[in-house]
């Protein structure tokens, strides 16, 4: 099954395979990010904004959000829970608006998503085109020297008469620029269980090669992966907020 089928499939048990996810804490850890970093506007843009909960957040703490996915099924979502915003189908590598935004957020390591290098390279010059001056890009990433391949984390949950169990990990085969999160997600109806077993290709990259590829950009700062505290990256940790700024 190819990735986007998986999510195309899915798209309506998309929120409950990320109810463990604390989008208000993540919103608002970013929200305060750029009130520090940023100018004051409030025009914002979420990559991979899925069924925009990131969003309506942002839009409820008095932002102007408009969100971006490549999956037209999660943006029909989007538009019921944020009737208010606008929503655009098009590919994170490679997008282009007509007015520039104050903050571009790129939430639950979506960033890996572009698939390459060079594809990631392209992500950052469209996110720094479309970015006002004083601008600020927030997202989380992964440390590719740091992923433990036999890591999982899971989680249950019931729905219309249905019990599901999520997990996910990330696999990293030890070289080159490709590393690959395994989705496993199994439903039972009625004793009857399905089950659904996908790879998403993702681009692999350390930190420090993460901060190259930003600093022709922007001025870099990485903290760790806490929405409720704002502290220095550790150097030690494999997962990091990073915060962008345009000058």
């Amino acid at each position: 099954m190819s990735t986007n089928a998986l999510y195309n499939d899915l798209s309506g048990y998309y929120d409950l395979m990320c109810a463990d996810i604390d989008y208000p804490a993540q919103s608002d850890g970013v929200r305060r990010l750029h009130q520090l970093f940023g100018r004051g506007g409030r025009n914002h843009l979420d990559l991979a904004c899925g069924t925009g909960a990131h969003v309506r957040h942002f839009i409820d703490h008095g932002y102007n959000s408009q969100g971006l996915d490549i999956n037209q099924p999660m943006l029909d979502v989007a538009s019921q829970r944020c009737p208010e915003a606008q929503f655009t189908c098009q590919d994170m590598c490679d997008f282009r608006f007509d007015q520039p935004f104050d903050l571009i957020t790129c939430f639950l390591y979506s960033i890996h998503y572009s698939d390459g290098i060079e594809k990631l390279r392209s992500c950052i010059q469209s996110v720094h085109e479309a970015l006002a001056s004083n601008g600020v890009f927030c997202f989380n990433a992964v440390d590719k020297n740091k992923i433990d391949n036999s890591r999982f984390v899971g989680h249950t949950a019931d729905f219309n008469g249905s019990s599901f169990v999520f997990r996910s990990g990330w696999h990293y085969p030890g070289q080159g620029e490709k590393q690959a999160l395994k989705l496993s997600i199994q439903k039972t109806t009625d004793g009857v269980t399905q089950a659904w077993h996908d790879e998403h290709p993702m681009v692999a990259l350390g930190f420090e090669e993460m901060a190259s590829l930003l600093q022709p950009y922007f001025e870099v700062h990485i903290f760790e992966h806490d929405y409720e505290r704002i502290e220095p990256w550790d150097r030690h940790a494999g997962n990091a907020l990073f915060v962008c700024v345009k000058g």
